[in-house]
């Protein structure tokens, strides 16, 4: 009997040990160790504008419906840029409601964009990303939808581009990826350069 009670007792004691390193101090120390090494980060990479006001996320993408902003990608996650519900269409490349959806989107893009009827449009423009929420678009879709909004702010397409080249970021180690643009920094900048006329 006394076996049985020391076994349990040891093992309460552990379980309570393992519960307050695993579960109070490892959780503490990379908390700390996040805040103090990569503070911005590890606070959701945030961005605020001129006035301090919170408007999103670098890591997550957000609708823009105006057409003085660029658009990001589609997005298949809940309702739309719902970070709460990340998702992919997961629809296959057989898949005849995939092929249709592209299909308006493609046409939708033209339009909006004012593009001719036959204009190439990128993969990335009606496609959503794994998660729904990428928050970055090639610099082909960026370029696509530069006279759109130079338009809506009264600017020229120069200027437009260049705030494109500006912010936009190269492959990720030089090999990944391709060449994109975080379109909420994109759309902040252009809010700071070029207010809406």
């Amino acid at each position: 009997m006394k076996t049985i009670l020391l076994e349990i007792k040891t093992s309460l004691l552990v379980t309570l040990i393992f519960a307050v390193l695993l579960c109070g101090a490892y959780p503490l120390a990379v908390w700390a160790g996040a805040q103090a090494i990569f503070p911005a980060q590890a606070n959701g990479s945030l961005v605020s504008d001129k006035d301090g006001t919170v408007r999103g996320s670098l890591l997550l993408a957000q609708n823009f419906a105006s057409d003085k902003y660029f658009q990001p990608r589609p997005s298949a996650a809940g309702t739309g840029y719902d970070a709460t519900s990340s998702s992919g269409t997961n629809l296959g490349p057989t898949s005849q409601k995939l092929s249709d959806s592209i299909k308006a989107a493609v046409a939708a893009y033209r339009t909006s964009n004012g593009l001719a009827a036959d204009a190439v449009v990128p993969a990335d423009a009606v496609t959503s990303s794994g998660s729904g929420l990428d928050p970055h678009i090639s610099l082909t879709n960026a370029g696509l939808q530069a006279a759109r909004v130079a338009k809506a702010r009264g600017i020229s397409v120069a200027q437009v581009q260049a705030l494109i080249t500006q912010t936009g970021r190269a492959r990720d180690w030089g090999v990944f990826g391709e060449p994109s643009v975080n379109v909420l920094q994109l759309n902040l900048v252009l809010d700071q350069a070029y207010a809406a006329k």
